[in-house]
């Protein structure tokens, strides 16, 4: 997902939790490429991380609350 260069934080903030982990992920990835927004960078990495750690608790702990260690 690109965002546009003139974006706001604010409109990425209210964007970002509509993304999936792979669009906010290439979204961080194409933000370090170009504009460097601290602001933004920091927003997209709250959202990643906080999808990534649910993602992998998930992993960690299978339905039959095994631990399991595929991720």
């Amino acid at each position: 997902m690109t965002l546009p260069k003139d974006d706001s934080y604010r409109a990425i903030a209210r964007r970002a939790p509509a993304m999936t982990e792979q669009e906010l992920r290439a979204a961080l990835i194409e933000e370090l490429e170009g504009e460097r927004r601290l602001m933004v960078l920091e927003r997209l990495h709250q959202r990643y991380s906080r999808l990534r750690t649910e993602r992998e608790r998930l992993a960690i702990l299978n339905p039959d609350g095994n631990l399991k260690y595929d991720f």
